[in-house]
């Protein structure tokens, strides 16, 4: 099986440098175009199944880079992206003044400490576990498509790779590519990361 890694587009949080969990955040229009060429730069993947988040962001995403095709979304709460309870949609500055023994704990130690009500490191880790678990019922398709985040789709890559968590931030997933992971029986294949280019068939 062949997963292929999709980020959503760029979004108004993004350009503001806000967190973005949970809350919603519309596409912008260099968004929208980055899905929009997604769909040309894919068009020949054979998809036959497509994993999405819950967000608006990612299924917006989602369904312009599958735009001409008649495939349903099937969304996952595992895909979506980290919940950042109330810093969500907030700049780090702010945070530094209003919310800072926390933030400043979060930011020493970002696998154990917890954003206020939010969702800690370990949980979201938990998430991704299942997710991967969940992958075995997907293997009997060649192309299957996952819509997701930053935060999700680098802790993923670095686990299913066999790699600790901290190797997540050495796969930054960017906006408007395409990456790709083979799996071979129990182990995966970081193939593509982030990708521009037009896939052919055979490749």
């Amino acid at each position: 099986m062949r997963l292929w890694l999709v980020r959503h587009g760029e979004t108004e949080a993004n350009v503001a440098g806000l967190y973005s969990g949970h809350a919603p955040t519309p596409l912008t229009a260099r968004g929208i175009t980055q899905a929009q060429t997604l769909n040309t730069l894919l068009k020949q993947v054979p998809f036959e199944q497509v994993l999405c988040s819950e967000l608006e962001r990612a299924q917006h995403t989602a369904r312009l880079v599958l735009a001409g095709r008649d495939l349903p979304l099937l969304t996952r709460p595992e895909l979506n992206e980290m919940f950042f309870g109330d810093w969500e949609m907030r700049h780090h500055r702010d945070l530094c003044e209003e919310d800072a023994s926390n933030y400043a704990a979060w930011c020493n130690d970002w696998q154990n400490a917890i954003p206020t009500n939010g969702e800690g490191f370990q949980a979201f880790s938990g998430r991704v576990d299942r997710l991967i678990s969940q992958l075995a019922d997907y293997q009997h398709h060649t192309h299957v498509l996952m819509v997701s985040h930053q935060g999700v789709l680098s802790l993923l890559i670095a686990k299913l790779l066999s790699m600790p968590a901290t190797a997540m931030w050495r796969f930054r997933v960017e906006q408007g590519c395409w990456s790709a992971i083979d799996f071979h029986d129990d182990f995966a294949t970081l193939r593509v990361l982030n990708s521009r280019a037009v896939w052919q068939p055979g490749e």
